[in-house]
C-alpha cells in the first residue's frame, strides 16, 4: 500500500495536507490499489524502457562515463484544463512580444529610442549580433521553437523562471515519457482522457517548413534539415529524435557546403540544394568566416547565404540577446510596449547588479538569495543563499563586487513539491515545468511539456546534469472535466 506525506507549509502538485486534490483522486486511488510489489515493477518497467531505447544525455565531464540514461519518475505532474488554459494563452502572449522585440532590437530599436530598455544591456551582450541587423528573417519569426521555464510560488502561482530562444532541449524526453507511461499505466490513456501528443510532430513539421526564405520562389515543398554538433553534443539524442519524427535529414556542418550564395547538401547522387536549416549548433560556430574561425562545427560562408534569402536558419540568428538572464526582467515591460497587454504570468522578482542601490541591498542579503551568472545554464554558477556556506557566501560577494554586470539575484522562491518514487518509498520533490511553444504562421504550445524534478530530496536544482529527472505531464480534457458517473471512462477530475 502507498504511503505518502503531508504537504506542510508546501504548495504540492498532488497533495492538499495528506489527501489528493480533486483533479489527482483517480489517479491516487489507482495507485493506492496496488502492491509494493507492484510498484516496484512499475518503477523497474519504466526504467528499463528508457534503457532498452537508448534514451539518453551527455554530462560534460562526468566521471564514469558521460553517457546517462534520464532518471524517470513514474508519478506524473497532472494540471487541469482551467490551469493550462492560462499557461498556453501566457506563453502566445510571451513568445509573441519576445518575437516582437527581436524583430525590433535588429532593425529600427524603437524600444531603446523610447527608453524602455537600456541600450547598453544590448550592445554589451555577448550574444548580440550586429552583423544580423537588417537581415530579413521568414515571415519576420526569430523564435521557432521556445522553452519557457515555470515554476510554482509557495501559493501555487505559476511564475516564469528561464526563457530559452535559442536552442531549447528535451523536447525528445517529453515524448518519450509518455511512451513510458503508456506502457506503465494503459488504463488511462486508453479512455481518451488526458491530451494527446499525436499530431504535435505534424504540427511541429508545419511550423517549420512555412519559414520559406525569401529568394525561394513558388515551388513544392522546401527542404529542410537538422544541423547537429555531432554524437558528443549533451543533446543528441533530442536532435536525432527531431530529426527522424520530422522526417528530415540529419546533418553535420561537413555534409554541407555553400555556394553562389546558395546552400547545398552533399548526397551521392551529388549536391542537394536546401531551404531551411533547423540548427542546434549555437551561432558562435555556425559560420567561421564570420563568428568563430576555429569552428569546425559549422559552414563557410553561411551567413552570406542567410543575408542573400537563400537559406532560412531556425532559430534566427543572435536570439541569445532576449533570453540572457539579465534581460529576462525586461520581458514584462516588453509585452506591455509591443501588446499593450499585462503580462499574464508573472516573471520572479529580479535585481539588476549593476544598479548600484540594488547591488548594496543585494550583498547584505546574499543568505536569503538566489544568485545566478547571466551567461550560465544548467544550475552552473550558481549560489541558493539559505542553503549556502559561508565560504560559498564569501565566493559569491567578490565575483558580485568583482563583475556586477555579470550577476542578478532572486528571492528564493519556495518551489511547488510532487511525490516522487524511487528505491521503494515516495517523498517529496522540488518541480518545475518546461513548456514548448512552436511559431511559424500560427503559434502552437504543445500539450504539458517537460516537467522536471529535483530527485535529490530536498535539492531545488533540476537539471538533469546535477541529478535531475523527468516526469509525464498530464493535461486533462476540458469536455470530460464535465462527463456524467454514468460514462465508464476512468475520470482524471476526482468524480468517478
Amino acid at each position: 500500500m502507498m504511503k505518502l506525506y503531508n504537504s506542510g507549509s508546501f504548495f504540492d502538485e498532488m497533495l492538499d495536507g495528506d489527501q489528493p486534490k480533486p483533479h489527482y483522486r483517480s489517479f491516487y486511488r489507482k495507485l493506492s490499489a496496488f502492491t509494493e510489489e507492484q510498484l516496484e515493477e512499475k518503477y523497474q518497467q519504466a526504467q528499463s524502457s528508457f534503457l532498452r531505447q537508448g534514451i539518453t544525455f551527455t554530462v560534460y565531464g562526468a566521471q564514469g562515463g558521460t553517457e546517462r540514461t534520464m532518471p524517470f519518475d513514474f508519478v506524473p505532474i497532472i494540471i487541469p484544463h482551467e490551469q493550462w488554459n492560462l499557461i498556453e494563452t501566457g506563453m502566445k502572449q510571451r513568445v509573441k512580444a519576445l518575437n516582437c522585440f527581436l524583430q525590433d532590437v535588429y532593425n529600427k530599436q524603437l524600444i531603446v529610442k523610447d527608453g524602455i530598455i537600456p541600450r547598453n544591456l544590448i550592445e554589451q551582450n555577448p550574444f548580440y549580433y550586429p552583423e544580423m541587423l537588417g537581415v530579413q528573417v521568414p515571415i519576420n519569426n526569430h523564435i521557432f521553437l521556445a522553452g519557457i521555464d515555470l515554476i510554482r510560488d509557495e501559493n501555487g502561482v505559476y511564475r516564469v523562471l528561464e526563457d530559452n530562444l535559442r536552442n531549447p532541449s528535451g523536447i525528445s524526453y517529453v515524448f518519450q515519457n509518455r511512451y513510458v507511461m503508456k506502457e506503465v499505466y494503459p488504463e488511462f490513456f486508453s479512455k481518451h482522457t488526458i491530451q494527446s501528443l499525436e499530431k504535435q510532430m505534424a504540427i511541429m513539421k508545419k511550423a517549420l517548413l512555412s519559414h520559406r526564405p525569401p529568394a525561394l520562389q513558388a515551388r513544392g515543398e522546401p527542404k529542410a534539415v537538422l544541423l547537429t554538433a555531432g554524437m558528443y553534443n549533451s543533446a543528441y539524442y533530442d536532435h536525432v529524435f527531431l530529426a527522424q519524427q520530422l522526417n528530415i535529414q540529419l546533418v553535420e556542418g561537413r555534409d554541407l557546403i555553400v555556394q553562389d550564395f546558395k546552400v547545398y547538401m552533399k548526397t551521392i547522387y551529388g549536391l542537394e540544394q536546401i531551404d531551411i536549416i533547423y540548427r542546434r549548433i549555437d551561432d558562435d560556430f555556425l559560420d567561421p568566416t564570420v563568428f568563430r574561425e576555429d569552428s569546425l562545427l559549422g559552414v563557410p560562408h553561411l551567413i552570406e547565404a542567410y543575408k542573400a534569402g537563400n537559406i532560412a536558419i531556425l532559430n534566427a540568428v543572435g536570439n541569445g540577446v532576449a533570453d540572457d538572464k539579465a534581460m529576462y526582467a525586461y520581458v514584462p515591460d516588453m509585452i506591455r510596449y509591443y501588446l499593450h497587454e499585462e503580462p499574464i504570468i508573472e516573471n520572479v522578482t529580479t535585481y539588476h547588479l549593476d544598479d548600484d542601490r540594488q547591488r548594496a541591498w543585494v550583498l547584505d542579503h546574499l543568505h536569503e538569495l538566489v544568485i545566478k551568472n547571466v551567461s550560465a545554464s544548467g544550475g552552473y554558477d550558481m549560489l541558493i543563499g539559505p542553503h549556502a556556506s559561508t565560504e560559498e557566501i564569501a565566493s559569491f560577494y567578490e565575483k558580485i563586487v568583482k563583475h556586477p554586470k555579470q550577476y542578478i539575484a532572486q528571492p528564493t522562491i519556495q518551489l511547488s513539491r510532487a511525490p516522487a518514487y524511487q528505491q521503494g518509498k515516495f517523498y517529496p520533490c522540488h518541480v518545475d515545468l518546461r513548456v514548448y511553444v512552436m511559431n511559424g504562421v500560427d503559434i502552437f504550445v504543445l500539450p504539458g511539456g517537460l516537467s522536471r524534478v529535483a530527485l535529490q530530496e530536498g535539492s531545488l536544482i533540476v537539471n538533469s546534469s546535477q541529478g535531475g529527472g523527468a516526469k509525464d505531464t498530464w493535461i486533462l480534457k476540458e469536455e470530460l472535466q464535465h462527463a456524467k458517473s454514468s460514462s465508464r471512462r476512468t475520470i482524471l477530475d476526482g468524480k468517478i
